[in-house]
């Protein structure tokens, strides 16, 4: 994909890997940036940025759990601000807690904000992409939607279901000239890693090396894109020789006693 003059909406935009993102696809060269989030403050601090490097930021806060008030606004958006080439659905939760441990209501917000959120997104978006013939839509998933974790269940179960969702659509959406590529990063360093209790000898990156593999990958229609050597080191041993690569996620996991008390993270 060509970014060239093309216009971009990502949500989770206010903060972490969707922030990293808006800046990477400004600094090579997207016309226009439509940053999604619940925080209208950030998302003016993350536009000021991007139109310094030249590039036209347009701040639309959202609740994406409200798929009315999202419907209207995506088009409105697209009336106001022409076409929507590129979709970055990067909105999530995590909230981190051994399974026994776990709240009802915050794992309904995980399953609304990280599945219902993208879908709807999606959803509006790619009717308008398919009566154009034209788009490309990156779902943000995380190397947990290929390997669950301990302490993080619900989190794991969105992100292997981004994957699926992915893949669904990737078929699906081709006869209309749309392509859909997941990304799914690392642990990496956001205001939602900081709060969480970490896997030990898990080396953490940042939103900005994400985000410039993501841009880079874009001129590429590869289905999935990988971030880290970690990553790519997990899958391969996920498929080679998962009982083993199960103990190592049992033994790099918190100890049981760093688990007693629930920890919530929010990045968006």
């Amino acid at each position: 994909m060509n970014i060239q003059g093309k216009t971009a909406i990502i949500t989770g935009a206010s903060r972490g890997i969707g922030r990293a993102i808006a800046q990477e696809l400004a600094k090579e060269g997207m016309q226009k940036v439509i940053l999604v989030a619940r925080n209208q403050a950030r998302l003016m601090e993350a536009a000021a940025d991007i139109e310094a490097m030249g590039t036209k930021a347009v701040v639309l806060p959202l609740d994406l759990t409200q798929t009315v008030e999202v419907n209207i606004a995506i088009a409105k958006t697209w009336k106001q601000h022409g076409p929507i080439h590129l979709l970055i659905n990067c909105a999530g939760v995590a909230h981190q807690a051994p399974f026994l441990q776990t709240k009802l209501p915050k794992v309904q917000e995980e399953l609304t904000l990280n599945l219902m959120g993208i879908y709807s997104m999606t959803q509006f978006l790619a009717r308008r992409m398919a009566h154009r013939k034209e788009g490309r839509i990156v779902n943000v998933s995380s190397l947990m939607g290929k390997i669950g974790a301990p302490t993080m269940a619900t989190y794991s179960a969105t992100k292997f279901a981004i994957l699926g969702f992915t893949q669904a659509l990737r078929s699906e959406l081709a006869t209309h000239n749309i392509k859909v590529t997941a990304l799914l990063p690392s642990l990496t360093e956001t205001d939602m890693t900081r709060n969480t209790q970490r896997f030990r000898w898990v080396a953490s990156m940042t939103p900005e090396k994400v985000a410039k593999v993501l841009v880079k990958s874009l001129e590429k229609e590869s289905p999935e894109i990988l971030v880290g050597w970690q990553s790519h080191l997990a899958v391969l041993g996920n498929r080679l020789a998962p009982r083993l690569l199960e103990w190592w996620l049992q033994l790099t996991a918190p100890p049981s006693g760093e688990r007693k008390k629930p920890i919530w993270s929010r990045s968006y």
